[in-house]
């Protein structure tokens, strides 16, 4: 009865696990608003360019006068965004304004762009650093703050930056402008912005249409540009062969140019305003178009560009998202759920669990009882969690199965919780040594509650993780009408509970629990080691988000934590003394170091950093089956520990990696530890919301999709035909 007794008071008490249930899903709110809430700044910073959101008011803000607010982009190597004509593919940079009554936006004052050939097509946009400027007009309507207000400016931009690939990129931005004094801090960069911008001409050009071509006609333009071959730039879209050449000649003062009509002409304009370059100097005109348009082709079809595009996004869709029925993603998920308790994320706390049904072995009552409860909280937490994650698909994010642990403050707060159960487990402290006796007995008074929330924390542990049958079903649940994707989580949740129902209903299994005795308590100090490990598993997943200054710092506070754990075990002068000195200790440490590990690692995720792995990227496996290589990607994230056992044996085994090398099979590792928009569409693509995640792609073929549980014998076999 001792070991019963010691069991009971030692294991980690209600109240302990729903604080801890209230923090976890309080962080996971804070993490979920904040994606769903970007922060507004005036920088945006992505792989590919920085954005920044600059103001120039030299004369301040007052009713009548103009100021400039403007966006500027700064472009990695290679990479490139779009004018207001963006020529035969991509979209221009386009601005949704937030401003003050009485202050009005004009359109992008357009710097002139250069041309992009791309094979038989051409495209016209900017590289390098370019400052697109918009003029704010302040009428007298607009009222600044008595007290020298500022004018908060807002804009959210969306740009399409491209290289080889393409990719859609937006930003909000949040801009206050001193409303009575002078703002000329960057009045180099609109200077040249305003170089940059075409000047002008005094006379009108003219366009006159003759068969399938243009004949046009530019005067007045300025002495240093005659008799030179100039860039041509039409401001209407669709109406030329962008990438034709453009046949020239000078009749004196007068620009004469030939230019191919589009095949494809989709616009009949009587105005043509164009745009004409020497170097970094152009000259615009407002062409009147003479003679009458041919008529319009109806179109065929698309592109052959999109029409690839098209069929290559085709070939990202498995037959098994397709097909999956909803009546076989209920039974996916049911057997799914059974799986997951063998995972070994969920171990830690389904341990506890077995050894409570060990204290009662003898009370069938209290069995049933606490399989009940504990499965309630299973599936209403999965309920619950699929319907965040359905809601906020919904409301446009981009998030998949295991989004809580994407964020840090959810993994620390994890490894706090496991830290402070491992150190009750291991007999550092009871919780009836210092809490009050209505606290410490309230597990005892309330077990059917206790019950419950065990199931919340396994359900919050188990969540990372996917198992067999799993993937497609979720991949399904996510698409289908709210209440039938709610139907499979519950699923899902019925599945994993259903041992420990079967333990309290079932007397033949409940039989063959363990009876209560002294190897309990021994039990209990066994169990604190997984979660010591868990713990360790979780600061690494922390590294690989707020990297090793993040992992450092938490590390540093659960020891800080510890030391107030222990200071509370003190009796009389020693806890006064050791505790209000170890709380001091870690409210310092919380106040210095706590931002690290919020911190993101502005390094690339370290997923990929493997040999001969390579880091995915949208348009990078379309890159490499063009070359004819077929591709093996491997969708994986830090905090899934079934992704990294499976990279540790299978994608490890040489037999395996000989078999990829000897097909010539390129290796592609896409990294989700952190929230990546990218990769979640990916995913979707496949049908599936969550790692791990294996998938084969071959020209001309479907991509075939590996099981979660990876076996050197599955990879072998499909890598084989090849």
């Amino acid at each position: 009865m001792s070991g019963k007794t010691e069991i009971s008071r030692g294991s980690p008490a209600v109240f302990l696990r729903l604080a801890c249930v209230v923090l976890l899903l309080a962080c996971s709110a804070l993490a979920m608003r904040a994606e769903a809430q970007p922060l507004l700044r005036s920088v945006v910073t992505t792989e590919r360019a920085r954005a920044e959101l600059l103001a120039h008011a030299p004369e301040g803000v007052e009713p009548g006068k103009t100021l400039w607010v403007g966006l500027q982009l700064a472009h990695q190597p290679d990479w490139h965004t779009y004018w207001k004509n963006s020529g035969d593919s991509g979209l221009p940079t386009q601005f949704t304004w937030t401003l003050p009554p009485g202050v009005e936006a004009g359109e992008i004052a357009w710097p002139i762009p250069k041309k992009y050939p791309i094979g038989n097509l051409a495209n016209y946009g900017y590289s390098g650093t370019v400052l697109l400027p918009v003029p704010l007009t302040v009428t007298p309507r607009f009222k600044p703050s008595l007290l020298g207000g500022d004018l908060e400016i807002k804009l959210k931009a969306q740009w399409l930056i491209c290289r080889k690939e393409c990719v859609p990129e937006e930003g909000e931005f949040a801009l206050k402008i001193p409303a009575r004094s002078s703002t000329a801090l960057h009045t180099d960069v609109f200077n040249a912005s305003f170089q940059a911008q075409p000047r002008p001409l005094a006379g009108a050009g003219t366009v006159r249409i003759d068969g399938s071509t243009l004949k046009v006609s530019v005067p007045g333009l300025p002495a240093e540009a005659r008799g030179k071959v100039l860039g041509f730039f039409p401001e209407t879209k669709e109406v030329i062969e962008t990438a034709a050449p453009v046949t020239q000649s000078w009749d004196g003062k007068v620009w004469n140019a030939v230019v191919p009509l589009s095949l494809q002409r989709s616009q009949s304009p009587t105005l043509m305003p164009l745009v004409l370059t020497l170097g970094d100097k152009g000259w615009r005109t407002e062409a009147q178009v003479v003679g009458q348009w041919p008529q319009v082709a109806a179109v065929a079809g698309v592109s052959p560009a999109l029409e690839e595009a098209l069929r290559r996004n085709s070939l990202n869709q498995p037959a098994s998202a397709v097909s999956l029925t909803f009546a076989a993603a209920l039974l996916g998920a049911l057997l799914g759920g059974l799986i997951l308790n063998l995972m070994p994320c969920v171990f830690p706390v389904l341990a506890i669990k077995v050894m409570g049904f060990a204290r009662h072995a003898d009370d069938r009552r209290g069995h049933r009882v606490s399989g009940l409860a504990f499965s309630a909280g299973v599936v209403v937490s999965f309920v619950l969690l699929g319907a965040i994650l359905v809601g906020l698909r919904a409301a446009g994010q981009q998030l998949g199965w295991g989004f809580q642990l994407q964020s840090p403050l959810v993994v620390a707060t994890l490894a706090a919780l496991f830290t402070v159960i491992g150190l009750n487990l291991a007999g550092l402290f009871e919780f009836s040594a210092f809490l009050p006796n209505k606290l410490a007995t309230l597990e005892s008074r309330h077990p059917v509650a206790n019950s419950f929330l065990s199931g919340v924390l396994a359900v919050v542990i188990a969540s990372p993780c996917t198992a067999p049958f799993m993937g497609a079903s979720l991949g399904l649940a996510v698409t289908l009408p709210a209440p039938q994707a709610l139907l499979v989580f519950a699923a899902l949740g019925l599945g994993m509970t259903l041992p420990y129902l079967a333990a309290g209903w079932i007397p033949g299994v409940a039989k063959l629990l363990p009876r209560p005795g002294p190897w309990m308590a021994t039990l209990r100090q066994f169990l604190a080691f997984p979660m010591f490990v868990t713990v360790t598993w979780l600061l690494w997943v922390l590294g690989q988000q707020s990297g090793i200054d993040g992992a450092a710092s938490l590390l540093v506070l659960l020891v800080a934590m510890s030391m107030v754990i222990w200071s509370l075990t003190l009796i009389e002068r020693s806890r006064g003394i050791f505790g209000g000195i170890s709380f001091v200790v870690l409210a310092l440490l919380m106040w210095h170091a706590g931002q690290n590990i919020t911190a993101v690692d502005a390094r690339p995720a370290a997923a990929a950093s493997g040999g001969s792995w390579q880091a995915w990227e949208p348009g990078r496996v379309e890159q490499i089956l063009a070359t004819g290589r077929p591709v093996f990607v491997d969708f994986t994230a830090a905090w899934c520990v079934t992704c990294q056992y499976n990279k540790k044996t299978t994608l490890a085994n040489p037999a395996v990696l000989a078999d990829l090398a000897a097909k010539n099979v390129a290796l592609v590792r896409a990294d989700w530890t952190r929230r990546d928009p990218a990769i979640t569409a990916a995913l979707d693509q496949l049908g599936r919301t969550g790692v791990p995640l294996y998938v084969l792609y071959q020209n001309d073929r479907p991509p075939v999709v590996l099981s979660e549980i990876l076996s050197v014998d599955e990879v072998r076999a499909a890598v084989a035909p090849l």
